[in-house]
């Protein structure tokens, strides 16, 4: 047997071998991951009238110009959690911040702002095109090439932590206390619209808040609380350059697969690279994602589409304005969000 044909051989076994482990996931994965008990939904929110929406600022966001930071930042510890790099700080007022580094940090501050602008909750993120930080370590264990003379950094994004919320913990895409409401379809079709296709569980956060209102007891806040990986591809490829952030690949990508008379399947999030079978668990947990995208009642992607379409043409360019995106950028990811707009209210 010549060492071409064995290759192919080799190929074709891995291939059914992730595709059976794939059938036997989703055959399972109607059963959530963790038993563990959700809020009650009495006082949990996934979404909240977003009123007014052409009032909205997307320049400045969730947080509004009175939170944008304009301070010194002392640097407190790192996050060693996903696959960016991130630390903590510090401003002079004693607010708490998370610097994110690399690649997601112009996509998330746009996709935050579109999300909030609809009636989801969002963290308020702010990008900075440079950013002094006093007191590092000599030496970051993530992004330490990225560190500029005196401490300085490019293009980063900011989140800044309230003093009234609290991270209690995740929520699963197929438990929660909204499955099957046209306020998660909303959100599945939002996740199209940005192409975010790293829509794994954890990371979608419930936050304990106080409850608005006057009401007793806490609110629970349902988000996703990264969405770093958004305006690139429709799936995972091989390099970040590809699937985050990437004006050609965003504007070329293909939006809605199947639009039939009562439901929609749309292009996202699709298979990863091919290049990842050779890590079947990696392939696998892709695949299982592939479901959010898919089957959406029509009657709800035209209710989010109808939200979005209120969206004057200068708040979405504001929205990568803020982000710090070029002219030619600003104007280009505008044009296919619009146009990803326009096709949702023609279902």
């Amino acid at each position: 047997m010549n060492r071409k044909l064995r290759l192919v051989l080799v190929l074709l076994a891995m291939a059914t071998l992730v595709s059976s482990a794939a059938a036997a996931a989703n055959k399972g994965s109607k059963t959530p991951a963790s038993e563990k008990e959700t809020p009650n939904q009495a006082n949990s929110v996934l979404w909240r009238s977003p009123g007014d929406i052409r009032s909205r600022n997307l320049f400045f966001g969730p947080g509004g110009e009175a939170h944008a930071p304009h301070s010194i930042f002392t640097f407190v510890k790192e996050d060693m959690e996903g696959t960016n790099p991130k630390f903590d700080v510090h401003d002079e007022n004693g607010v708490k911040w998370k610097v994110k580094l690399g690649v997601e940090a112009r996509p998330e501050t746009v996709a935050s702002r579109l999300v909030w602008a609809v009636g989801y909750s969002a963290n308020e993120d702010y990008f900075l095109p440079e950013l002094r930080v006093e007191n590092l370590p000599v030496r970051l264990r993530r992004g330490q090439k990225l560190v500029g003379p005196g401490g300085t950094f490019q293009n980063v994004r900011l989140k800044r932590y309230l003093d009234d919320e609290k991270r209690v913990g995740d929520w699963q895409w197929h438990s929660n206390p909204f499955s099957g409401t046209r306020e998660l379809n909303g959100l599945r079709v939002m996740m199209a619209l940005i192409s975010n296709w790293d829509v794994k569980d954890e990371n979608n956060a419930i936050y304990e808040k106080k409850h608005t209102g006057g009401a007793e007891g806490p609110e629970y806040v349902y988000m996703i609380s990264d969405l770093g990986a958004s305006f690139g591809s429709t799936g995972r490829s091989w390099t970040h350059a590809g699937s985050k952030g990437n004006l050609n690949a965003y504007s070329h990508s293909r939006f809605i697969s199947k639009d039939a008379e009562r439901y929609v399947d749309f292009n996202f999030p699709t298979r990863p690279a091919i290049i990842f079978i050779f890590n079947p668990r990696e392939f696998i947990s892709r695949l299982e994602l592939r479901w959010i995208g898919k089957g959406i009642p029509s009657e709800d992607v035209r209710w989010v589409g109808q939200l979005l379409a209120q969206l004057s043409p200068q708040q979405v360019r504001d929205s990568f304005r803020a982000a710090g995106y070029s002219s030619d950028e600003v104007e280009g990811f505008s044009k296919a969000v619009e146009g990803r707009i326009a096709q949702l209210n023609k279902q």
